[in-house]
């Protein structure tokens, strides 16, 4: 080993190892003051008013005390009532859940590991490019591939076999060694599919029997699922300067169900926020959310995001989650967006609070919301 390569592995055993005593010192910090969300929440009702939004909830999560839930709007013009339990899509926020998934079973190594390449996962396909670093499941859940940002989401889009797509994917040449640069993908998301089919199971029964169960969400997995739903919120595409019409439920993203498949309730999402928060150790373990949000690669492109980018020192992609330096303190953070949804989930392990916004149009209030959540939250 020549000492170049010494002291780079010095550096990164030291940033690990530093990230690890920030993390258990900030979470034993004084908890946020929530007091203020009831004003909030009539501020964010005015203006989804203002704008025709046919319905959202929010969920704002204090560790230890009773979550606050707030509404708006119906499932659809003629709907019911949203409500706490009423079922959205979580498009890509799913990618927390996958994320979470991988780092239950990593320990044991008995199916898939991050470390796991992705020829054995799926050795149909060959997306290796280059021999001496190989693709490997922590590349795909952590958006550094290597290949072109959203490669093939048109194809997707267009409603294309997740086969076809995948074998697509084999064709294209990256723009970076894996792991170097970050590369936001869906597609390839869909090799963790495969790889449950291919043993007889599948995604939904994984997740079902490994988080969902064990933390007593009611959370689902397809399209049926969502649509059999007790309450659910149907989707809404602009038609024209807020106005919204309903639209149908797509199959697409369901396909790759680890990247965007999985739909959930703001009582859900108060769950996984706890769960995030260390309140149910027994199923997310503290190293586990540290892993998936230790920073990895840096996305400067986040930094740019209108009324995120007045607040934001630094923006990461770790494993599942977004990482960002919000005026000084750390918010870890994912998106999703489908035809007719929009989510958002948020935490701050060292504030103990957490954010979830689920909306069944497609408005950009949610950036607005979110970013003006946390900029009152952190003072």
């Amino acid at each position: 080993m020549n000492n170049i390569l010494k002291r780079f592995l010095r550096t990164k055993r030291l940033r690990v190892a530093l990230f690890l005593v920030s993390y258990s010192i900030c979470c034993s910090l004084a908890l946020a003051d929530t007091s203020w969300t009831h004003d909030f929440a009539n501020e964010v009702r005015q203006e989804a008013k203002k704008r025709n939004i046919p319905g959202f909830v929010f969920v704002v999560v204090e560790k230890g005390k009773p979550a606050k839930f707030y509404t708006y709007g119906k499932t659809e013009s003629r709907g019911e009532a949203i409500t706490n339990e009423t079922v959205f899509r979580l498009a890509s926020v799913s990618k927390t859940f996958t994320a979470a998934l991988i780092a239950a079973e990593n320990p044991l190594a008995t199916t898939l590991a991050w470390q796991t390449p992705l020829s054995e996962i799926t050795p149909e396909y060959n997306f290796d490019k280059y021999p001496e670093k190989p693709l490997l499941l922590r590349h795909v859940i952590g958006q550094s591939t290597g290949f072109m940002p959203n490669a093939y989401d048109n194809l997707i889009e267009a409603n294309y076999q997740r086969k076809r797509v995948l074998d697509e994917f084999q064709e294209l040449e990256p723009l970076c060694q894996p792991g170097y640069c970050y590369t936001y993908q869906n597609a390839l998301f869909g090799v963790i599919e495969e790889h449950y089919e291919n043993r007889d199971s599948s995604y939904a029964k994984q997740i079902q029997a490994k988080l969902f169960e064990p933390l007593g969400i009611n959370a689902s997995v397809g399209r049926k699922a969502l649509e059999s739903s007790q309450s659910w919120a149907k989707p809404h595409a602009a038609i024209a300067r807020n106005k919204w019409a309903k639209v149908r439920v797509k199959d697409d993203y369901y396909r790759f169900s680890p990247a965007a498949g999985i739909n959930a309730s703001a009582k859900d999402m108060e769950i996984w926020i706890r769960a995030m928060l260390l309140e149910y150790p027994d199923v997310i373990r503290e190293e586990m959310v540290m892993e998936m949000t230790l920073p990895r690669v840096q996305t400067k492109n986040e930094l740019r995001r209108r009324f995120w980018r007045d607040h934001l020192r630094s923006a990461h992609y770790g494993l599942g989650w977004r990482i960002y330096d919000f005026k000084g303190k750390r918010v870890n953070y994912h998106g999703g967006w489908v035809q007719g949804y929009r989510a958002d989930v948020s935490f701050s392990p060292e504030l103990g609070i957490g954010f979830a916004f689920l909306m069944n149009a497609e408005s950009n209030l949610i950036n607005e919301v979110t970013a003006n959540f946390w900029d009152q939250a952190i003072q």
